[in-house]
């Protein structure tokens, strides 16, 4: 059975977010040890200090499971329940290293894959076009997939061009409700009829689905469980699955 993690290095997420957490598992850890050598003893104050630094201690471990695993697994999942395989070919927004990319290519070995994204570091650690391609040449689908640099808010594709759309936890990090809309309507425009947008997220996917509704699609939505807890459930993912209905039949009229 093929391995839910393609081969490569595909970075850490928001890599400041873990050891934020690390520095505040520090911080409340000192703070306890100093309350006990100032009171030589335990008091609330002290136990209340040692329970958030462990809770800072499992909100980084948690974010570092769901970046380097807990995220493949659940697009597994995804790309798997879309059943993606009849699909020739697939546009991934904000794609990072190619990890929804590379795994949509190897699900369906005859479709061509475009990964678009502006490559900032902040968004993911080591974040270039280059490591994406290596890492696409690694799986062996280097010759159906390529990487582009662009802004999801304004594709640069023409309409229609794609019967799949793909974006794991991309959307999010456009800090505008108009860029986020903007986003969702140019994935709707370049989407073919009957094609279908798949989407991952941490926030606001209520929005989407919102903006997605508005623009004629179907769309339901699931949480994803605890591996894609980002620092704890209050950070938990949610998947989209919105259809684009068909064309509207042309009736041939009689003379």
């Amino acid at each position: 059975m093929r391995s839910e993690r393609p081969l490569g290095s595909y970075g850490v997420d928001a890599p400041w977010v873990p050891w934020m957490w690390i520095g505040y598992a520090i911080l409340y850890t000192c703070l306890a040890i100093a309350s006990v050598v100032l009171w030589s003893a335990w008091r609330p104050i002290t136990v209340l200090l040692c329970v958030v630094a462990l809770a800072s201690a499992l909100g980084a471990a948690l974010f570092w499971y769901a970046s380097l695993r807990g995220k493949f697994i659940l697009w597994e999942q995804i790309l798997r329940s879309a059943n993606v395989c009849d699909r020739r070919n697939a546009l991934d927004l904000g794609c990072g290293h190619g990890m929804v990319a590379i795994m949509t290519a190897r699900r369906a070995p005859a479709m061509t894959v475009v990964g678009i994204d502006l490559w900032r570091s902040v968004d993911q650690s080591g974040n270039t076009p280059e490591a994406a391609q290596a890492n696409a040449r690694m799986n062996g689908v280097d010759d159906r997939v390529r990487f582009d640099t662009g802004d999801m808010t304004a594709l640069p594709y023409e309409s229609n061009s794609f019967d799949l759309i793909t974006a794991s936890l991309a959307i999010h990090n456009i800090p505008s409700r108009e860029g986020r809309r903007d986003a969702i309507n140019e994935a709707v425009r370049v989407l073919s009829d009957g094609g279908t947008i798949l989407i991952a997220d941490i926030r606001r996917t209520k929005q989407y689905a919102q903006d997605l509704r508005a623009a004629g699609l179907h769309v339901t939505t699931q949480p994803l469980g605890w591996r894609g807890w980002w620092s704890g459930p209050w950070m938990a993912t949610t998947s989209l699955s919105a259809v684009k209905p068909p064309a509207p039949k042309r009736t041939r009229l009689s003379a």
